[in-house]
């Protein structure tokens, strides 16, 4: 689980300070604020540690087959204000304890510009259990190595470059000796962490009538949703396999959310096609034929059962095409199944429902502020700001933003306004 995370003159934010990222954390704001922003540091890292070229510093993207972003150029994601470093930073922290693991640790990396337009690493630490390492840019791609607080670097040299942002190269390994085994260990929790990383974003693929199944369980779910029908298949077609079933999972929530009894998978004669049915009120229909809700949010239930353990779930917009109630019951979704599965979940969202019934669900003691984060994006400026919405024991927001969520009872005032004026103007 990732619990705190940094960014510096990175796209909107000038300097996010220290983000604390709790087991459910929503990001709430207007458009174009920047909570994308927020998010997006962390999947640049994800894209760079899942790039095949171990020498790259940073993968701003560019491959529409592999990536989940194309970043564009360094000058694309770099803060820009005059006065300002042409530097920007990303660093985060994580917890994630188990056997033969690094259980906790952090990571923080400053990237300068190559000429090409490219991201170079500038100084890259990684620290855990009381350790840390850092390799740091010289003249003409040279880097030193430090260990711990010692002053003097250990080593120096152009082979020395970190590797992908978050490793030192071989050769540094074996030239550290036993202390290189450590910052192995700790480059691979790093990485671990990362690729343990869900990413939905806010559009997602229309239904087909029927599906092709590859007979296997895909790895991830897309960015689209795209293999989110295959998770569904795989759970119904592979059973006994110690998988979970999401099959089961997601029909549960639909029909908690009031949109459907339950799923079925259903081959379609002998083609080798499936169809997906959506039971509701003693009708099936294939998942083209309901509301565009049904397809929109079964990626989000999908990947909620289908992430490993462990993961760090991160969704833009979950709520795409929900009716209220629908919208409300996802708060409940995020809190039961990041206790259950032992999954986080990073949420952008615009739902006032949503979050209306996370603080109902602060108020019943079902979610607390140890599990709970909440985040208002605004824009102050050219910059992007922070502000945390604190809840009290009963859920109350104990500071709220202007305008936040519109001007709920300024609208209420003006509806009583003008009902009194028409109460006026009628004839008795």
């Amino acid at each position: 689980m990732f619990t705190r995370l940094h960014l510096i003159r990175f796209k909107a934010w000038q300097d996010t300070g220290e983000l604390a990222l709790r087991p459910v954390t929503m990001l709430l704001g207007t458009n174009s604020s920047g909570k994308s922003s927020l998010v997006q540091g962390l999947l640049l890292l994800k894209q760079t540690v899942q790039s095949p070229d171990r020498t790259i510093h940073l993968d701003l993207g560019g491959d529409e087959a592999s990536d989940l972003f194309d970043f564009g150029s360094f000058d694309d994601v770099l803060y820009r204000q005059d006065g300002t470093p042409r530097r920007f930073s990303l660093a985060f922290s994580f917890a994630h304890p188990g056997p033969g693991r690094v259980a906790a640790g952090s990571f923080a990396c400053s990237y300068g510009r190559t000429p090409a337009g490219g991201a170079v690493v500038e100084e890259m630490a990684m620290a855990a259990g009381g350790r840390r390492f850092r390799a740091v840019r010289r003249e003409r791609g040279a880097y030193s190595v430090f260990v711990d607080e010692e002053a003097r670097p250990r080593l120096k040299g152009g082979q020395y470059a970190p590797e992908r942002s978050i490793a030192l190269p071989a050769d540094a390994i074996a030239a550290l000796d036993k202390d290189g085994q450590l910052a192995e260990d700790l480059s691979l929790a790093i990485r671990r962490e990362l690729e343990g990383i869900h990413y939905l974003g806010p559009l997602r693929r229309r239904p087909e009538r029927a599906y092709a199944w590859s007979k296997s369980r895909p790895g991830e779910v897309g960015s689209d949703g795209r293999a989110a029908i295959d998770a569904l298949l795989a759970s119904a077609l592979m059973r006994g396999d110690g998988q979970p079933d999401v099959l089961e999972g997601v029909s549960r929530w639909l029909s908690r959310m009031r949109l459907a009894d339950r799923l079925e998978v259903r081959q379609q004669g002998r083609s080798g096609r499936y169809e997906l049915l959506v039971h509701r009120d003693g009708v099936a229909s294939n998942l083209r034929d309901v509301g565009i809700g049904v397809s929109q949010v079964l990626p989000v239930l999908v990947l909620a059962h289908f992430a490993p353990a462990g993961s760090t779930i991160v969704l833009e917009e979950p709520e795409i095409h929900l009716h209220p109630l629908a919208q409300s019951v996802l708060a409940e979704l995020f809190v039961e199944v990041s206790r259950q599965r032992q999954v986080q979940f990073i949420v952008e969202t615009h739902s006032e429902h949503l979050f209306r019934r996370m603080q109902t669900l602060v108020a019943a003691q079902k979610a607390g502020r140890e599990t709970v984060a909440l985040y208002f994006v605004e824009r102050n400026g050219g910059a992007a700001q922070l502000r945390d919405l604190a809840l009290d024991d009963y859920g109350r927001v104990t500071a709220w933003p202007k305008d936040f969520f519109g001007d709920a009872l300024g609208e209420t005032r003006e509806q009583a306004r003008l009902m009194f004026e028409r109460q006026q103007r009628t004839p008795r």
